[in-house]
Formats: structure tokens, sequence, C-alpha cells
């Protein structure tokens, strides 16, 4: 009897130490959610997004099911919240371990006011199909080879003139998002085409500038794109910035 109360305390205290060990149903479930977690950090930032380019970057996360949206904006109210639906597998202890594999859904938040690495919530998954999102639309090329063939050609000490490049560029039947800018300054004449940027990442745009003697079309380094640097600026066709280092 003594010897039976020994090792019965002998075991409580083992329990005791070392805890309740977790089941490979409740591991395979953490490993869920470490996906859903890791989907979280993909799609966190503080650019904003509609509901719709959300729930696009989210389908495009490797293991990552998109079956509800939530909110409009990141930047209204509390942002927008992706139910998302991962997998995750452990293995079972004992003499003969075995795979368990399960299907989970969690809530991932997005806005500008969540945090890095934060926890998604457990919810029920919806009795609905995955969403899918059709391609974004591509953004207009700019018409770089086209520009520079019917750039009006000024001979050295000739003279630029403002009018016929604007007639150039209305002659290219520029696609409607392109914005085009034409400025004149000390006899030569710059151009910006530029494609409206989100504020975020790098500006498409191309400048070019007309001289007596010479033409010169380029697209500024990707840093001097960036919002804020000037670098599609009319005033940097006229002017153009030094290549960064």
């Amino acid at each position: 009897m003594t010897r039976r109360l020994l090792l019965l305390a002998s075991l409580l205290l083992f329990t005791a130490g070392c805890g309740v060990v977790p089941s490979s149903e409740d591991e395979a479930t953490d490993a869920a959610r470490e996906v859903a977690r890791k989907a979280g950090q993909q799609l966190y930032g503080q650019r904003p997004r509609t509901a719709e380019e959300v729930g696009r970057a989210a389908t495009g996360i490797n293991g990552v099911e998109v079956l509800r949206l939530t909110g409009t904006s990141t930047h209204d109210g509390d942002g927008i919240d992706v139910v998302v639906r991962t997998s995750g597998s452990a293995t079972s202890g004992g003499l003969d371990p075995k795979e368990v594999t399960v299907r989970r859904c969690f809530a991932v938040r997005v806005s500008p006011k969540s945090e890095w690495r934060e926890n998604p919530r457990d919810v029920d998954c919806p009795d609905s199909p995955p969403l899918a999102f059709a391609p974004p639309p591509e953004p207009p090329r700019l018409p770089y080879e086209e520009l520079r063939a019917k750039l009006p050609w000024v001979p050295e000490g000739g003279r630029v003139d403002e009018a016929e490049v604007r007639r150039t560029l209305a002659a290219l039947d520029l696609h409607p998002a392109i914005h085009a800018e034409v400025k004149a300054d000390g006899g030569r004449v710059g151009v910006l085409l530029a494609v409206e940027g989100n504020g975020f990442d790098p500006q498409d745009c191309l400048l070019a500038r007309v001289s007596p003697g010479v033409n010169d079309v380029w697209a500024p380094p990707r840093m001097q794109r960036m919002p804020g640097e000037g670098g599609c600026t009319v005033n940097n066709a006229l002017n153009p910035q030094p290549a960064p280092h």
C-alpha cells in the first residue's frame, strides 16, 4: 500500500512539473494558426488598400484560403477583417505515431492600427466556398519608343517650339490614365508622362527633354520615383537630379 502511494505521489509531482501534454490535434491547430499569423504579417502595412486589394493579396499567400472579407478599406474604421482557412499537421505520440492534419479558420485584421505579428482570432469556418478575385488591371504602358521617335528634332542654334512638342504628345493618343505635362525653360522643353501612384510605392513615369541639338528620353531611377523624392516631375526633366549612389 505504501509503495502504491509513493508511485501515485511521484506521478502527481511529474504531472505538476511538466504540465498537461498537448494533444496532437492541439499542436496541428497551433501550426494552422501560425500560417494565419504569417499571412497577417505579409498583409501588414500602412498603405491604404481596398477590401478587394487585401483579399487578392491574401489569396496569393501559400496555404491560405480567403472565405470572408469585412470592411471596405484598411483606413476606414477598424480596417478589414479577413477570414482565412489554413491547415496544420502534427505527429501523435505513442507506439504507433500517426500524422494528424486539421483545417481551421482565423480572422486576420488588416489596419494601420493592427500590430506586427498580431495574433489571429479563432473563428468558425463560414459555410461558403473560397473567394476568388479577378487580376488587377494592368497599368498603361508608357510609350518610351514612340515618344523618342516622334519628338521634334531641333538643330543646334535653333529654337524649340513648345506648341510643337504638345502637338506631338496629342498625336500619341495617350491612355487616359497617363498624365502629361509640358514646360519650357531656358530654350528647352521638358516633358513628363506619369501614371498616378499610390503614395507608397515607386511611381511609374517617363521624362523627356528637347534641346537644340539633342533629345533625351529616360525613366528616373527607382529611388527618385519614390513619393516625395521629386523624380516624377517636369522640373526633373528640365534639370535632372544627380543619380543616386
